[in-house]
């Protein structure tokens, strides 16, 4: 059974309406929710140009970021899941399939000049919504949506970083990108979420002492201030 429509899309499309004033939202009406969501489905997918002939799936035209692309197709997928219109669902799969990588783990080769470790985790954050909101499956031949969030996990466990900070992840994954010297809160954050979902998902104790170790790590660096919950990036 499909569930209620969740106070995150209300909220979202309550601040959308707010911005444009062409929206008209009753936050009452079931219905009036859906049509305004699908009116901002149809815009977000308009920018995007990976389901043209010549162009990339699962990529988005300059000056939008790969991970961009990334959240939005998460963000379809709980449009799907909460509206029950799957309008877009056939490019939201291509997308995330096509992205994978040669290791199925979202490192495309196409992306290696700029990957960090947030930005890999923003796709692995989009695998792990569709094997929690039971999404299409990938199909035959293809690893399941929770096979491609755990090897995102995998990865980024074996890159924990204990030579400084005492702990923690670098936001950039190759030595040859600025940055890799740098461990930021969005990578680590990151990190931590993804760790505790599977933990959630899955009930395996690994990913619960990973989320556990990362959020003790995270909460006794400067990237947390743990009496005012400010985040401080790097």
């Amino acid at each position: 059974m499909r569930p209620v429509l969740s106070s995150w899309l209300v909220n979202a499309l309550c601040l959308t309406a707010h911005l444009g004033s062409a929206l008209q939202l009753d936050i009452t009406s079931p219905d009036s929710i859906r049509s305004t969501a699908s009116v901002v489905a149809y815009d977000m997918m308009s920018y995007y140009t990976g389901n043209r002939t010549g162009d990339v799936p699962g990529n988005l035209p300059a000056p939008y970021y790969w991970w961009e692309a990334g959240a939005m197709f998460g963000e379809m997928i709980e449009y799907w899941y909460y509206t029950g219109d799957a309008t877009y669902n056939d490019e939201v799969k291509q997308a995330l399939l096509h992205q994978v990588g040669d290791d199925n783990d979202y490192m495309p080769r196409n992306q290696s000049k700029s990957l960090g470790n947030d930005d890999q985790v923003f796709w692995a954050f989009s695998a792990m919504t569709a094997a929690e909101l039971k999404f299409e499956d990938p199909g035959t031949g293809e690893p399941s949506w929770l096979a491609l969030a755990q090897a995102v996990f995998n990865e980024q466990a074996s890159r924990w970083d204990t030579g400084t900070c005492g702990g923690g992840l670098r936001w950039q994954i190759f030595t040859f990108n600025a940055g890799y010297d740098y461990k930021n809160a969005v990578s680590n954050g990151g990190f931590y979420q993804l760790a505790a979902r599977l933990a959630r998902y899955t009930q395996n104790q690994t990913y619960v002492d990973w989320a556990e170790k990362t959020w003790e790590w995270y909460a006794g660096t400067p990237l947390l201030n743990t009496q005012t919950w400010q985040i401080n990036d790097g």
